[in-house]
């Protein structure tokens, strides 16, 4: 067992830290490049890569559904071609993986890998691609990581190949070639602002960069072959939009207060304010209390709060959120939190307990016998430590659920909230110690609390589990079987609060006090609430957390309303994949929209969206399903929901690009649709919607988070009047 608490505990240290920094950058692996003459007209591209001790890199060969395997991507040109796959030069080892339940390839120390290519044209050219992989530790922490590579080669040595291969390549190949460099014609024209009510925020005019303030400009897109970009110099950029890390703000300053009902601190409550009031100078007793209680919040937020602000010097707040964005929608980030939390539930029922080394309180504990201010703090830090065994799974919880979002201040926010909730209590009864009286006395309810924490880590922890599902399309937890694992947790929970069920450290329950009556009824309340969404029902109040409703096997509301009004122009791409929410039609690809829209004669409503985006959840649940926005959106819009999440959809090869943000290759259609997003409007989060015409033109400010009805009314009804002055048709 102890060794099981040192392995916990090194786990929990590597999540804070690594949530906390949300975006440490590590190098474990060292590569470098040459090129080897295989014939006349081929040559090999040859990549040795050092690896550090004790990491190892997962070979291209590693099977899908385990570990990340290698995957070296080498941008096409018009004087070269790949030829077959890599070559993995040396045999990896090969170890039956547990977790994944396979076996699984990588190499340690070093590996070489080939890749045959053959010249085109002989003339010099350099060869660029991009290699991504994972490598992990002997402990089982995995990084990973994304090289860029660009080797040139001496191609004027090598003999042309066929002829036919370098004067002549057929219309069907031109559309199967990668646009490395996308043609992007931008048209600036001036705009008639006469024509545009100055009540109306338009959306149209903008200032050209270096021109007089007066003068109006419109910018539009004329798309050449495939170009992923919808619009340029949006006039909008940096308008931020209505997030407010309020509410995660109060639900850490509740689990805080929660974590005072704890049998690790609530016993510690009468023990400190006496420290604090047995002196003679009660003035000074209380400036001391005071100062504890700072000190408590102190010693939880600046740690992190040090963390983030180290990772924006070095990275920048983009690196960040990327970063973040990766943490709160990468399968393997979401399962370790979920695995993360089923540990915390069950430390909560009293299968083991998260404890620190005795020496660390022993030391610290010293430390709080100086006196003074400094005595004061050490004297909080033994409380923080002490205390870990049932505020550390509280902590952990709050810090995994601050990456979702992609907000780079919601950790500090986070643990502010937490920690104001642990220490206003103390502060309060130190000022106030004959409130002391009014407390309960410590017993058997005090694991009850803990218990019941565990019930809620446990339901928690599924939308990790969700989140990854949802992502990769595995489709092992649907809204159905997610709905039904949450009812079974809360009716025993009902059942725990009842004394029908109990756990190893729970006294007998002899009789139900008022307190817990209300809890019961309110946990069982929840539960025949949570029971017609089984049915289809929206439960709003939970939109977020639960799965979407397009993943619902049996939704009444979707087989009786039957199919859209809304005639589209063709089939959409990706639709075996995608749904969008209410039974609405729509593209999950730019150019099927464009084209759509220029058919039907309508505006594009686009939205940027992601399968673990909570937020984007709410307002499909809370606005697109009010009767006059979904009127709206069936009848006047053409809808393209781009997901910048989606982890296994490929676009077809005519439809890759490199990016004009980072110079990478996009294939997915996440990636793609995330690259969209930050080229055209400089904003890497959801919900972010934008109301164009075919020609690339904004029509309305773009809108993010907001729940208000009429407000999004508003931004659609904008729209369409501005694309009415645009095409008066």
């Amino acid at each position: 067992m102890t060794h099981l608490k040192k392995a916990i505990f090194v786990l929990l240290l590597f999540i804070t830290a690594v949530i906390g920094g949300e975006a440490q950058i590590e190098k474990h692996t060292f590569w470098s490049y040459s090129v080897e003459k295989a014939s006349a007209s081929e040559f090999y591209l040859v990549f040795k890569v050092k690896i550090d001790p004790g990491w190892h890199l997962y070979a291209p060969s590693n099977p899908p559904g385990g570990s990340l395997p290698l995957s070296i991507e080498i941008a096409q040109s018009p004087y070269y071609q790949t030829e077959g796959k890599t070559i993995e030069v040396e045999t990896p080892k090969k170890v039956f993986d547990e977790i994944f339940q396979k076996d699984e390839y990588f190499y340690e120390h070093e590996a070489v890998f080939k890749q045959k290519i053959k010249v085109i044209k002989n003339i010099d050219f350099e060869v660029k691609g991009t290699i991504d992989g994972q490598v992990c530790y002997e402990n089982g922490r995995c990084i990973n990581f994304t090289e860029d590579f660009s080797v040139p080669v001496k191609g004027s040595e090598y003999k042309a190949a066929q002829a036919a291969q370098t004067t002549k390549v057929s219309e069907s190949k031109k559309q199967e070639q990668i646009n490395i460099h996308p043609v992007h014609q931008i048209k600036v024209a001036q705009i008639d602002t006469n024509k545009i009510s100055s009540k109306q925020d338009t959306g149209l005019a903008i200032i050209k960069q270096g021109a007089p303030k007066d003068t109006a400009t419109k910018v539009s897109l004329k798309p050449t072959g495939y170009t992923p970009i919808l619009v340029s110099n949006n006039p909008w950029s940096g308008v931020e939009g209505k997030k407010s890390l309020g509410w995660f703000f109060w639900i850490s300053f509740l689990l805080g207060l929660a974590a005072l009902l704890t049998p690790c601190v609530f016993p510690m409550v009468p023990m400190t304010v006496a420290f604090f009031i047995k002196g003679k100078d009660k003035i000074r007793g209380r400036i001391n209390a005071m100062i504890y209680g700072i000190s408590i919040v102190l010693i939880y937020t600046v740690p992190i709060a040090i963390l983030v602000g180290i990772t924006n010097v070095l990275g920048g707040e983009n690196l960040s959120a990327d970063f973040a964005n990766w943490l709160s929608t990468h399968w393997l980030p979401n399962i370790l939190f979920f695995i993360i939390f089923l540990i915390f539930a069950a430390s909560f029922f009293g299968a083991f307990e998260l404890t620190l080394p005795y020496k660390w309180v022993n030391k610290v504990n010293k430390k709080s016998e100086q006196g003074g201010i400094v005595g004061i703090f050490f004297l909080a830090f033994t409380l923080v430590l002490v205390s870990f065994s049932c505020t550390g799974p509280i902590v952990g919880g709050i810090l995994v659920e601050s990456t979702q979002g992609g907000m780079i201040m919601k950790p500090i926010i986070g643990m502010l909230g937490f920690s104001l909730g642990v220490a206003l209590p103390f502060t309060l009864f130190a000022l106030f110690p004959e409130f002391l009286n009014s407390l309960p006395k410590s017993g058997g309810w005090l694991n009850s609390v803990k218990v019941v924490l565990g019930f809620l880590e446990l339901a928690l922890g599924l939308k990790f589990l969700s989140v990854a599902d949802q992502t990769y399309h595995w489709g092992i937890l649907n809204r159905d079987v997610y709905l039904s694992l949450w009812i079974v947790i809360f009716s025993l929970m009902g059942l725990y609060l009842m004394g029908k069920i109990k756990f190893a450290h729970d006294t007998e329950v002899k009789h139900i006090g008022i307190i817990r009556l209300f809890f019961i009824i309110i946990t069982f309340s929840f539960v025949v609430w949570m029971i017609p969404g089984l049915w289809g029902a929206p439960l709003r109040a939970l939109s977020g957390y639960l799965p979407p409703k397009t993943t619902q096997e049996f939704d009444i509301e979707r087989m009786t309303m039957g199919e859209s009004s809304v005639g589209l122009c063709d089939k959409p791409m990706y639709s075996d994949q995608l749904e969008l929410p209410h039974n609405l039609k729509g593209y999950f690809d730019v150019y099927q929209a464009l084209n759509c829209a220029k058919k039907q004669k309508k505006p594009i409503f686009v939205d940027f969206t992601g399968h673990g985006c909570v937020n984007c959840r709410k307002m499909e649940e809370y606005v697109w399903s009010d009767p006059r926005v979904l009127k709206i959106l069936q009848n006047d819009y053409i809808i393209l929901s781009l997901y910048v999440d989606d982890k296994v959809i490929e676009t077809p090869k005519n439809r890759w690009f490199v990016s004009l943000a980072d110079g990478k290759l996009k294939k997915m259609l996440g990636k793609q649709n995330a690259d969209i997003q930050i080229v055209n409007f400089d904003k890497n989060s959801q919900p972010f919607y934008v109301l164009i015409d075919w020609q690339g033109n904004v029509l309305a400010r773009p809108m993010e988070y907001d729940t208000d009805v009429n407000d999004f009314i508003k931004f659609l009804e904008t729209g369409k009047a501005n694309f009415k002055k645009l095409h008066p048709f």
